[in-house]
């Protein structure tokens, strides 16, 4: 009698031993599904990162085109402005050579007039008729040279002002949209960096 009850006894010890296994495996099974959800959600987290951080990148790509884009333009212009500068030069110098001719007929008009004085005392007056046309068609002559000097003058001064102008903007036009551009990028790369350290964090087992 007493070798049954100790028998019921270990019998009655082992079947709480054994519930307590079922328990702590039917614990781990729950541990160990709880684990499985996690892995599941980490890795649908990962994909929808790995998809923004290639939206980024893509973003980040077209920036960078669109830079060297605005880079090329900007060359370009300066480009634009040299040649236009060397057309410049180009008018100033065949302005100064319309001067030089201009100063060139003034003295010989001036030595025209020296001539007629002598002349005049010379010869007497008559060839007074013929030099006084002669200084009338060269006056006329001196003041169309003016009024073609000071229009070209006005004219490539007008010229000049209007293409600086617009190049001046242009170029401004064109450091603004760098700029902007440069800071967009440097936004998407910052973002870029915090995906991949979340990533990263979010990849790492928990203690």
């Amino acid at each position: 009698m007493d070798d049954s009850g100790a028998i019921l006894c270990q019998l009655s010890a082992l079947k709480d031993m054994l519930d307590q296994v079922n328990d702590e495996i039917e614990a781990n099974f729950q541990i160990t599904r709880e684990i499985e959800s996690e892995i599941v959600k980490c890795s649908e987290f990962e994909r929808a990162l790995a998809s923004r951080e290639s939206e980024l990148m893509k973003t980040a790509y077209m920036l960078q085109f669109e830079i060297k884009g605005l880079i090329a333009v900007n060359d370009e212009s300066r480009a634009t402005r040299e040649c236009l500068e060397k057309e410049l030069s180009c008018l100033r110098k065949k302005r100064d050579e319309t001067l030089g001719r201009m100063n060139n007929k003034r003295e010989t008009f001036r030595t025209m007039c020296l001539d007629f004085q002598k002349e005049i005392s010379e010869d007497g007056n008559c060839k007074l008729g013929k030099l006084l046309s002669e200084k009338e068609y060269l006056e006329n002559e001196i003041h169309l040279l003016r009024g073609k000097i000071n229009s070209l003058q006005t004219s490539m001064s007008d010229f000049i002002d209007e293409i600086l102008e617009g190049i001046n903007a242009h170029n401004s036009a064109l450091v603004v949209e760098i700029e902007s551009s440069n800071l967009e990028n440097d936004k998407l790369v910052k973002d870029i960096n915090e995906l991949k350290t979340t990533m990263l964090v979010a990849m790492s087992p928990s203690p």
